[in-house]
């Protein structure tokens, strides 16, 4: 069990660990906190010193600033927590928003609660947060699920999951693919869900599309996006439930049977899911349900 007084001076003469959120668009979203901290601190960790730059200039921040990555090695931390032992205190910031939120800083964070050391984590700018509050879907209850999935699988897993839940669902999302995936969305969760995609939070070219999963696929046929985007999925009764009933146990013309029949697909729509569901090509779970391949499973 460990307890932090956060603002309480320690009697051993420790530093502090600062994380502070930055801009995720204007470079006034800071709040007076921030600033003070980022200048009164010993040093700034960031995870692109160039980028970081600009916000430093901006305010007239002199701080020293040092690099902090995903591939910041071990022994890096442990110096930067010796650091934070012999009585300096460090502002850790991200290229935008808050700190740790799909950033690196968790093992700098986790080493330095294990070293008994403060860890205080300042309010901000956040754009999942941001987005859904303008989103006009529930705010009540919500889930943050970072990027939205790369494998079918793993994007078929999780859309499930949504499917069963009643809060709204948040991705960040790249404008390169938020058409694909909206398409998969469609797919699995129907035409009607209700979707939101925020993009270019805070900056001078904010938007807001709101609609169904059949509306923004449409108009994204037609309108590229730019800058990174927030997908909001509507959660409870309004998301056609979709139940996959999948047994791995059984062979795949007996798994696509089950699906047509709870779900009342066609053979070339199930065919098609239970291919994705196992990553395979549409050819082999074609012949085995057609028992044109009687090696297959």
């Amino acid at each position: 069990m460990q307890i932090q007084k956060s603002f309480n001076e320690t009697s051993n003469g420790e530093g502090k660990l600062y994380l502070v959120p930055t801009p995720i668009g204007n470079l006034e979203d800071m709040t007076f906190r921030a600033i003070s901290t980022l200048k009164e601190v010993d040093k700034i960790l960031a995870e692109d010193t160039r980028q970081s730059q600009k916000l430093m200039k901006y305010y007239e921040i002199e701080t020293p600033m040092h690099s902090f990555h995903e591939f910041t090695s071990v022994h890096q931390v442990k110096q930067w927590v010796d650091y934070l032992k012999s009585g300096h205190s460090i502002a850790l910031i991200s290229d935008a928003g808050m700190p740790l939120i799909n950033d690196p800083g968790h093992p700098l964070v986790q080493s330095a609660l294990e070293s008994s050391l403060s860890v205080i984590s300042l309010p901000g700018a956040n754009a999942a947060l941001t987005a859904l509050i303008s989103s006009g879907l529930p705010a009540n209850q919500f889930s943050y699920y970072g990027f939205f999935p790369r494998s079918n699988k793993d994007q078929l897993e999780i859309l499930d999951q949504i499917s069963q839940r009643k809060e709204t669902a948040i991705f960040y999302e790249s404008p390169y693919r938020v058409h694909k995936t909206i398409s998969k969305i469609r797919e699995i969760l129907g035409d009607d869900v209700l979707l939101v995609i925020a993009r270019e939070i805070s900056k001078k070219f904010e938007e807001y599309i709101r609609g169904s999963a059949s509306e923004l696929e449409e108009y994204l046929e037609k309108q590229p996006l730019k800058g990174e985007c927030v997908l909001l999925v509507n959660g409870g009764s309004e998301i056609k439930q979709h139940k996959r009933v999948v047994d791995d146990s059984l062979s795949y013309k007996d798994q696509v049977l089950g699906l047509m029949d709870e779900e009342g697909l066609s053979a070339k729509e199930a065919i098609k899911q239970i291919a994705q569901y196992h990553q395979v090509r549409k050819q082999i779970i074609y012949a085995a349900f057609h028992e044109l391949d009687q090696e297959s499973k």
